[in-house]
Formats: structure tokens, C-alpha cells, sequence
């Protein structure tokens, strides 16, 4: 274990943030697929359940900027 810890070169905080992006990435996904679906299903109500897209979507990128960040501030 400790021979592959060796080998790494580079920002290792790179790897975690492409890992950490994965996650949003299929939030925002599933958050835009729901409001098709129910705009599909419910024309009429197409205003109000897209503000709840939008807010889904911030609170799913949030997620994604935290994990942007975290690494920077941690990071040695």
C-alpha cells in the first residue's frame, strides 16, 4: 500500500473533486428529468414546478462547488 502511495505525483485533490462531481451530476440529472415529467403530466403547472427545478438545481451545484473548494482550502 505504502509503494502505491509513493507513486502518486501531482494533486491528489484533483481525483477527489472528479469523484466528488459525479454525484451533483446525476442530482441535477434526476432533478431535470422530474420536471419534464411533471410538466408532461401537468402543463398548467409548468411555472410553479419549474421554480423548484431551478432550486433543486442551485442545491445540486452547490454540492458540486463545496467539492470544488474543499480541496483548495484542506489541501497542503
Amino acid at each position: 500500500m505504502d509503494l502505491i502511495a509513493q507513486g502518486l505525483t501531482g494533486s491528489v485533490g484533483s481525483i477527489g473533486y472528479g469523484l466528488a462531481a459525479i454525484g451533483p451530476g446525476i442530482g441535477v440529472g434526476i432533478v431535470w428529468a422530474a420536471y419534464i415529467q411533471a410538466t408532461a403530466r401537468q402543463p398548467e403547472s409548468a411555472g410553479l414546478t419549474r421554480t423548484y427545478a431551478f432550486l433543486g438545481f442551485a442545491l445540486s451545484e452547490a454540492l458540486a462547488l463545496i467539492g470544488f473548494v474543499v480541496p483548495f482550502v484542506f489541501g497542503t
